[in-house]
């Protein structure tokens, strides 16, 4: 444990991912995973700017399927336009492969 003491966005998700394997299962994605979710989450808006980030928000990441809610329709319509390149940002910047984004609009 921690304490009151700030922790790192990456050792905190490792921590979470780990408590959600089986007892007996393998740790050896763990690092791996928590790398990829901290890069998504925890680098959100260098990865996709301020702009974007402001309208649209990544609420999970399945493998190579990241799932995003935008604020308005509009929005969605737009990252269909801009889906190759939030694609190639986040493998640059947070170093994790998208093969598929699943835009949900939000209330």
């Amino acid at each position: 444990m921690h304490g009151d003491e700030p922790v790192r966005l990456g050792e905190s998700l490792h921590d979470v991912v780990r408590s959600l394997r089986p007892p007996n299962g393998s740790d050896a994605s763990v690092p791996a995973l928590a790398s990829a979710l901290g890069g998504v989450f925890g680098r959100w808006e260098e990865a996709v700017g301020d702009a974007l980030a402001a309208h649209v928000q990544p609420v999970k990441l399945d493998g190579a399927l990241l799932v995003v809610v935008v604020d308005d329709p509009a929005w969605a319509t737009q990252l269909k336009f801009l889906e190759v390149t939030l694609k190639q940002r986040l493998a640059e910047i947070a170093g994790v492969t998208i093969e598929r984004i699943d835009v949900r609009v939000g209330r």
